[in-house]
């Protein structure tokens, strides 16, 4: 059973998740159905993703940042791997791992572990 994180006001210090060769970060733009979305790639590419083994209790909205998987034989296709919380996003554009220009949501998040 997940637990519900006291991160909803980024009080918690911990690193987030950084993407590595053959992942990157996106916002979501529209939530297509069938656990498929639109995703604003920071690469510059728009991406279909498939929503695959996150908790069923962890939605993805419109504007969340994601960490996406790409896949080698479909460059306009990738599969999610996480969703981060808004302090984590908030953290990832501090870094400089997002750009300046990423507009971030503020929004409560439920983070599943």
């Amino acid at each position: 059973m997940g637990k519900r994180s006291n991160n909803e006001n980024g009080s918690e210090n911990h690193q987030p998740i950084y993407k590595k060769d053959g992942q990157e970060y996106a916002q979501v733009v529209k939530v297509v159905g069938n656990d498929t979305l639109e995703a604003n790639c920071f690469d510059g590419t728009s991406r279909l993703c498939h929503i695959g083994n996150l908790s069923p209790k962890e939605q993805i909205n419109v504007g969340d940042i994601i960490l996406i998987k790409l896949r080698s034989h479909q460059n306009s296709r990738g599969d999610i791997i996480l969703k981060y919380t808004s302090a984590e996003a908030r953290n990832l554009k501090s870094y400089g791992e997002l750009p300046e220009t990423a507009k971030l949501a503020d929004t409560q998040v439920l983070h599943t572990e």
